[in-house]
């Protein structure tokens, strides 16, 4: 059973968030200075000690009019997750990442990339879209909360030490950012301090797990040799010599590498990458940001970038 604690924060922050969304901006900055550097807490939603909470919170600049843009079309009757996901779940998932930089690093125009392009890969893995679809195949995020139709239960024996599968679980992909495998719902529910190795299906039961699930995975390398989608995002991953061979380079290409490796990048100028190219692109002109902002073709793609983890040296590398 999920934590009462957490369902008692939970219910706190969201009376704060009706505030917030009812246009109440009575959230103040806490500062102090430790060791020379400036720290900031931020109401309810960036919470912890942190530089990055001296910036905008994402609730600052991204409001619920604009998650109904970008996924206007995921409580229509054809999808397949119809009053799961809402704004204020994904808020709350965010909080837990807030003072750790998610959206909340550089300045505004930073922030609301990442959070473009944290939502490219949340909208083109869960949509319904098709080429003829009503309002075009990038409005159909959120369709889905789960694989609909798994080929297996995603058991790796390989793990049975440290992750062992439970009887009867079954470990397809579920939430934002779908997570496949027991081993990492089970790195995930350590993280989020939730029982997922046992109870898999919490994150299709709960909106703000299943994003927070999202959240931890665009946060949290692969392999700690590894930059995270975040680092690599926001500029905090300085590519080696050997990313440089591999044609490896910051930008929105190299978040699809590190989180789907060959399945999406260095295969040519394919749809499977192209796709999570145009959602970033359209959702940069829905929060009104320019495609330029984006930044030159070499820092959208990974077409010619060799994967961070070849598929046949880390099965989590695209899970």
């Amino acid at each position: 059973m999920m934590k009462v604690s957490v369902w008692i924060i939970l219910a706190l922050a969201l009376v704060d968030l009706a505030i917030v969304v009812n246009g109440d901006d009575s959230e103040k900055t806490v500062v102090k200075t430790v060791n020379g550097k400036k720290v900031c807490k931020r109401g309810w939603e960036c919470l912890d000690w942190s530089e990055y909470c001296c910036n905008e919170t994402i609730s600052d600049f991204f409001q619920p009019y604009q998650f109904e843009n970008l996924f206007s079309k995921r409580n229509t009757p054809v999808a397949k997750a119809v009053g799961f996901w809402d704004y204020q779940s994904f808020i709350l998932a965010t909080t837990s990442f807030q003072h750790l930089g998610f959206c909340t690093t550089g300045g505004k125009t930073m922030q609301m990339k990442e959070l473009a392009a944290f939502l490219a890969h949340v909208g083109c893995k869960t949509s319904c879209g098709y080429g003829v679809a009503t309002g075009g195949p990038l409005a159909w995020g959120l369709c889905y909360n789960r694989e609909m139709s798994p080929s297996q239960s995603y058991c790796d024996d390989f793990y049975k030490y440290t992750y062992p599968c439970t009887p009867g679980a079954e470990y397809y992909g579920r939430g934002a950012i779908p997570i496949f495998w027991n081993y990492n719902y089970g790195a995930a529910g350590d993280a989020l301090k939730e029982d997922l190795l046992n109870h898999p299906e919490y994150i299709e039961q709960n909106a703000t797990l299943a994003f927070q699930a999202a959240v931890w995975k665009w946060m949290t390398p692969v392999k700690k040799s590894q930059p995270s989608a975040h680092e690599i995002f926001v500029g905090k991953w300085k590519p080696t010599k050997n990313d440089t061979l591999a044609k490896r380079v910051p930008g929105f290409g190299a978040t699809m590498n590190v989180l789907y490796g060959e399945q999406v990048c260095g295969q040519g100028d394919i749809d499977a990458m192209n796709n999570f190219i145009s959602h970033y692109q359209y959702y940069l002109d829905l929060l009104g940001l320019n495609r330029e902002d984006a930044g030159p073709h070499e820092y959208l793609t990974c077409a010619e970038q060799a994967a961070f983890n070849p598929a046949t040296s880390s099965p989590s590398a695209s899970s």
